[in-house]
C-alpha cells in the first residue's frame, strides 16, 4: 500500500535545498508549509535572491504566499521591490500577505505603495496595509490619509474631521464586498452629519443588504437630505421579494415546490403528500387519474402561493 511520505524539513534546511524547501511550501500539509517557510527564513540572506526569484516565476498560489512570508521572515531590504509588486496581485491573499511582509522588512521605501494600499476594496489588505504604516512609522499627511488609515484598522470611533476627504475616505469602505465594512461606514457618516457625504449615502440607500439600506437613509436624514427624496434612492435597489406569477406556476405544475420557492420549509412535505396521492391512486385505480381528481387543488395551490408572494415585503 502506497504510502504518502512528508519531506524531512530539517535534512532540506541543512543542504540549504532551495528548490526542495520552496517545493515543501506547496505541500498540502499547513504544517509542512509553515515549516518549510520558517526554515527558509532561518536560513536567512542566502536563500533571499532564490526566493525572489521564484516569487516571480512560479504561479503557484500557496507556494507564493509561502515565499512572501519567508521574505517577511528574512527582512533583507532586497525583497522590497517584488514584494511592492505583489500588490498589484489579483489575489487578496496574496496582496495581504505581501502587505504584511513589508511591515515586518521595515524599509521605508514601501510606504508608498502600501500608502495606495489603504484604498484596496479588500478590507483584509487594508487592514495589513494600515498595520505595517504604524510599524513604519508613517504619519498621515491630510484629514483623508488619517481616515484611510482608521478605516483600514477599522477603528471608526477615531475618524473625525472637518475635510470633506474623510467623507471620502468612507465612501471607499462602501465598496467593500463585507456588509459589516459598508454598514460602519455608513454609521460614522451618520455620527459625522456632514452634507458631504449625501451623495454617497443616497447611493447605499440602494444596496443590496437590507440593514444597510435602512442605516443609509437614517445617515442620509442625519446629513441633511430632505425625506422626500429618499424613496426614489430606495427604488434602486436589488428587488427581495419572490416572483408571484413563478411562485404560483410551480404550485401548479409540482404541488409544494411553489411554498418552497418562497422560502416556506413546509412546502415539501405537500409536495411529498401530492406523490403519495397520486401513488394510492394508481395502487387504487390502476390508472394514473390523480390530474383529474386533484385538478382543482393545484388550481388552488397555485392561486395560494401567488397570493402568498404578493403579500412579501419588497424591502
Amino acid at each position: 500500500m502506497y504510502r504518502y511520505t512528508l519531506p524531512d524539513i530539517a535534512a532540506l534546511k541543512e543542504r540549504k535545498d532551495y528548490e526542495g524547501l520552496t517545493r515543501a511550501l506547496r505541500n498540502r500539509d499547513i504544517n509542512v508549509q509553515w515549516r518549510a517557510a520558517q526554515a527558509l527564513g532561518e536560513i536567512g540572506e542566502e536563500s533571499v535572491a532564490y526566493l525572489i526569484r521564484d516569487l516571480e516565476n512560479t504561479r503557484s498560489k500557496e507556494a507564493r504566499l509561502g515565499i512572501i512570508e519567508a521574505l517577511g521572515m528574512i527582512r533583507d531590504q532586497r525583497a522590497v521591490p517584488s514584494l511592492v509588486a505583489q500588490l498589484g496581485d489579483r489575489s487578496n491573499e496574496i496582496r495581504w500577505e505581501a502587505s504584511l511582509a513589508l511591515g515586518e522588512i521595515g524599509d521605508s521605501s514601501a510606504i508608498p505603495a502600501l500608502r495606495n494600499a489603504l484604498e484596496d476594496e479588500d478590507k483584509y489588505v487594508r487592514y495589513g496595509a494600515a498595520l505595517s504604516l504604524q510599524k513604519l512609522s508613517w504619519v498621515p499627511e491630510s484629514e483623508y490619509e488619517k481616515a484611510l488609515l482608521m478605516v483600514g484598522l477599522q477603528e471608526w470611533d477615531r475618524i473625525q474631521g472637518k475635510e470633506s476627504g474623510v467623507v471620502d475616505a468612507l465612501a471607499k469602505a462602501l465598496r467593500d464586498n463585507d456588509r459589516n465594512i459598508r454598514l460602519m461606514a455608513v454609521r460614522t457618516m451618520g455620527v459625522l452629519k456632514k452634507k458631504e457625504a449625501i451623495s454617497a449615502l443616497y447611493h447605499t440607500i440602494g444596496d443590496q443588504d437590507e440593514e444597510v439600506r435602512w442605516e443609509s437613509v437614517q445617515a442620509a436624514s442625519a446629513c441633511g437630505l430632505p425625506m422626500r427624496y429618499l424613496p426614489r434612492a430606495l427604488m434602486r435597489r436589488p428587488r427581495s421579494r419572490k416572483n408571484p406569477r413563478i411562485a404560483g406556476f410551480l404550485n401548479f405544475m409540482v404541488p409544494g415546490m411553489g411554498y418552497f420557492y418562497l422560502g416556506l420549509w413546509w412546502g415539501i412535505l405537500i409536495f411529498q403528500l401530492d406523490i403519495y396521492a397520486t401513488l394510492f391512486i394508481y395502487t387504487t385505480t390502476g390508472q394514473f387519474t390523480s390530474v383529474e381528481i386533484l385538478f382543482p387543488l393545484y388550481i388552488l395551490l397555485g392561486i395560494h402561493a401567488w397570493y402568498l408572494a404578493k403579500k412579501m415585503p419588497d424591502l
